[in-house]
């Protein structure tokens, strides 16, 4: 019986340990990084994630308020936000460009094939070249840039449907309206 239960207790540990890194990875967490708040864009420029697009560079975003959208199609918490970014591109009110981050060749084309595409131009940045200048540690990462191509408000995790009313979405009425 003993033996049983040594074997046992170190299985049953890591489950109860998984099943609650599982439950909390599923909800969405609001970080704002309020020290990108009024920083330019740096410059950048991305291959094309599909190959008749054209890429994607930091001069494919200037003269308008966007939002630029950091996705993997193997991050979970991606996957929970795709919906909500579906529904922003389709309501019109800000253009979103899409940068897939540290993916595998195809994945992420793959990934908007099978869930709809919300983006305007699509870069994929492979070998994460990104990740100091855009300081992406986490993602997804959502950035609202400004039509003069600063940075002034930085999103990490799902966009929800509270934050794109609540936050998001009067922070691009505002820019739109002073631009």
């Amino acid at each position: 019986m003993m033996r049983w239960a040594v074997t046992l207790l170190p299985v049953l540990a890591f489950a109860a340990l998984a099943a609650a890194f599982a439950a909390t990875s599923r909800q969405p967490v609001a970080v704002t990084d309020d020290g990108w708040q009024d920083r330019p864009l740096p410059a950048f420029e991305l291959p094309p994630l599909n190959g008749s697009d054209s890429g994607l560079s930091d001069r494919d975003l200037s003269g308008q308020v966007v939002l630029v959208n950091v996705f993997a199609s193997w991050c979970g918490p991606c996957r929970i936000e795709h919906p909500m970014l579906m529904e922003i591109a389709q309501s019109g009110e800000v253009p979103i460009f899409g940068i897939n981050w540290r993916d595998n060749p195809g994945a992420g084309r793959q990934f908007l094939k099978q869930n709809g595409n919300p983006y305007v131009a699509t870069g994929a940045d492979r070998q994460g070249m990104l990740r100091a200048p855009l300081e992406v540690f986490a993602i997804p990462r959502t950035l609202l840039v400004d039509s003069g191509g600063n940075i002034r408000y930085v999103h990490v995790g799902p966009i929800t449907p509270e934050v794109w009313s609540q936050t998001i979405r009067p922070l691009v009425n505002k820019l739109k309206a002073a631009s």
